[in-house]
């Protein structure tokens, strides 16, 4: 009789909290940056204010997405909705690439037609884009290596950590100096450490939703360590792929010498799987005698 596995995509309180807080946090910074950009007239800071809100509409998917991948499977979501979390993931960094865009139009502009900007407005709001992007990166802290989603937020709040430092930098230089060009020369600076920040992510998205091998699994290694369990002779047709982006599955075929230890090898394979990260395993077992060949396999 069939059954439908409820497996459980588990998002931490901390993870929640820091998921709202962000958004608020980062939603008010936003129309206050903006506000001032615009009566400043720096580019800087108006396309950071926009950099800021993919950031927000970033965090608001992501959480989205582990609310959903909470859901239990259905008849016809089998694995529920986790695989929600990597498309979300994609998303984000598609994004984060539209955002790129549009700030090195809009510097490349400022840089052929200078416009004069008050250095005073971009030190005051980028101070508190400081700290304001400052706590949101330290709230995703914890949590940042047990997600894409939440490592893809922490690294865009380091980075608009680091690009606020960069803009009351450009700021001081206005002020004292007068020159005016250093500003779209921050936006393209901006620009480029988006890109930078977002180039991994995004390869790690679509290779997950590409059912490819996580980053962290060698296939190589876990067969080896399969095939090294006593009773094993060998290991093939070995598969590993990403269900949400906190979980993943394996199926292999596993060839053991005497079938009458079957319960007692599936259970150390089990084991050593879990304990690598690998929660969901479907394994074949065959004995020496009666391997299948690569079109029954099939």
């Amino acid at each position: 009789m069939g059954h439908i596995h409820h497996h459980e995509h588990h998002m931490s309180v901390t993870a929640s909290r820091a998921f709202k807080w962000g958004i608020a946090l980062n939603l008010a910074f936003v129309i206050a940056e903006f506000i001032f950009g615009y009566i400043s007239g720096s580019m800087g800071l108006m396309s950071d204010a926009g950099h800021n809100l993919s950031d927000v509409a970033s965090m608001a998917l992501a959480l989205m997405a582990c609310i959903l991948a909470t859901r239990h499977a259905t008849g016809k979501y089998t694995y529920g909705y986790k695989k929600s979390t990597i498309l979300v993931s994609i998303a984000n960094a598609v994004i984060l690439l539209v955002a790129v865009v549009i700030i090195i139009i809009e510097s490349i502009g400022k840089i052929i037609s200078p416009v004069e900007v008050g250095g005073d407005w971009i030190i005051i709001v980028a101070g508190i884009g400081v700290l304001v992007n400052g706590f949101t990166t330290w709230l995703f802290n914890k949590d940042r290596k047990t997600d894409l989603n939440i490592r893809a937020t922490y690294m865009h709040m380091l980075a608009d950590t680091l690009v606020s430092i960069g803009v009351i930098i450009s700021g001081i230089v206005i002020k004292f100096t007068g020159w005016n060009i250093i500003d779209p020369v921050i936006g393209l600076a901006i620009a480029a450490i988006i890109l930078f920040s977002t180039w991994d992510i995004l390869k790690d998205s679509i290779r997950l939703a590409l059912d490819g091998t996580p980053e962290q699994f060698d296939v190589g290694d876990i067969a080896r360590r399969m095939a090294s369990t006593d009773g094993v002779e060998n290991v093939h047709h070995i598969h590993i792929w990403a269900i949400s982006t906190t979980e993943y599955a394996l199926t292999a075929h596993v060839v053991i010498r005497d079938l009458s230890r079957l319960p007692e090898i599936k259970s150390e394979l089990k084991s050593m799987l879990n304990g690598a990260g690998i929660r969901h395993s479907t394994l074949e077992f065959e004995d020496s005698a009666h391997l299948c060949d690569e079109e029954e396999c099939r």
